[in-house]
């Protein structure tokens, strides 16, 4: 096993590898992928020195969480750490956020991955009210007390949710979406992370893939594959998807991009490297859906630090093509 570079997880007491794996796709929502794939990815990422996993109870209605529980249930003396989520799967209206259904959903995601007390489950980007309810951090709380979690964050859409979960005593960690695309986060809400002990996990932070740079305008995805049907915020938050830049924007910017990672690294690796170098950043949990791709991901924590000059031109390219679309919805 590769030795990778931990940081603490925030309010947790834990430490998490800088580079995590992102487990949506092996779910749901990004094409089938086969069980034996999904196993051989997990392992490919741990044998890589990846040691945080991040899911959540509505990736292929429990699939992802199950799969994990599986996979670990093999390796007892691994020191990993797993994030589910939980309340997307009832209807998303705030009064639904209540302490007989988190203890449900969490009875459901500790069946599902074989387990007695989580280490971390994440509310799954609620609706905005839910953040200033008392009640709801009360009842997580209680959850903790219960030992159905050893500890709870949040999963936000925009810089203001995230904003008002970092003041929560309780909270541990925020998951946002921060990318070479997505800026905006880096104004407010990692300093204020930082300043109050908050863990930050950046979500979809290759944009759903764009900033690999290998996708055209004639790619096609799968039917079931949120970047076929989500595109617009038809199905969840647009931003999910192409962290929520019209596709041919995202396109001309992609290129852009690729021309600045460093002889021997991909754009992606470059992506995930800016990603770590930005303070506060507990993880980064790109998602894999092959052993190369999760070892590759997991490359980019040995990368070197990317000059002054880069993230320069990384913000100059998202101040040209990118803010004017998006800096002012997250």
């Amino acid at each position: 096993m590769i030795r990778m570079e931990k940081r603490a997880l925030g309010r947790t007491g834990r430490e998490a590898s800088v580079v995590g794996l992102g487990t949506w796709q092996l779910g749901a929502d990004w094409g089938d992928v086969a069980e034996a794939d999904a196993f051989a990815v997990l392992d490919a990422a741990l044998e890589a020195g990846v040691t945080f996993f991040d899911t959540a109870d509505v990736y292929g209605d429990g699939r992802s969480e199950q799969l994990i529980g599986r996979f670990l249930k093999n390796r007892p003396d691994t020191d990993v750490v797993v994030a589910t989520k939980m309340g997307r799967r009832a209807a998303q209206r705030p009064e639904n956020y209540h302490l007989d259904n988190f203890r449900a959903w969490n009875d459901r995601s500790r069946a599902n991955l074989g387990v007695d007390t989580l280490d971390l489950v994440q509310l799954h980007c609620p609706p905005s009210a839910v953040y200033s309810r008392d009640a709801v951090f009360d009842a997580l709380d209680t959850l903790v007390a219960e030992k159905r979690t050893a500890a709870y964050a949040v999963s936000v859409e925009t810089c203001a949710e995230a904003l008002t979960a970092i003041a929560r005593p309780g909270v541990a960690s925020v998951q946002i979406i921060l990318n070479p695309f997505r800026l905006k986060p880096l104004e407010e809400v990692l300093p204020a992370a930082r300043e109050a002990g908050v863990g930050i996990v950046a979500r979809v932070p290759l944009a759903s893939g764009l900033l690999s740079g290998k996708y055209t305008k004639d790619t096609v995805f799968a039917a079931d594959d949120h970047r076929s049907f989500n595109r617009h915020g038809e199905a969840f938050d647009q931003g999910e998807t192409f962290s929520g830049i019209d596709y041919a924007t995202g396109l001309a910017a992609a290129a852009e991009f690729s021309g600045l990672a460093p002889e021997g690294a991909t754009a992606a690796q470059t992506a995930l490297r800016w990603i770590i170098q930005q303070p506060g950043v507990s993880s980064v949990i790109p998602g894999a859906r092959s052993v190369g791709q999760a070892r590759a991901n997991a490359a980019a924590a040995r990368l070197a630090p990317l000059p002054e000059a880069t993230l320069d031109a990384v913000r100059d390219l998202y101040d040209r093509r990118i803010r004017a679309e998006i800096h002012h919805r997250w």
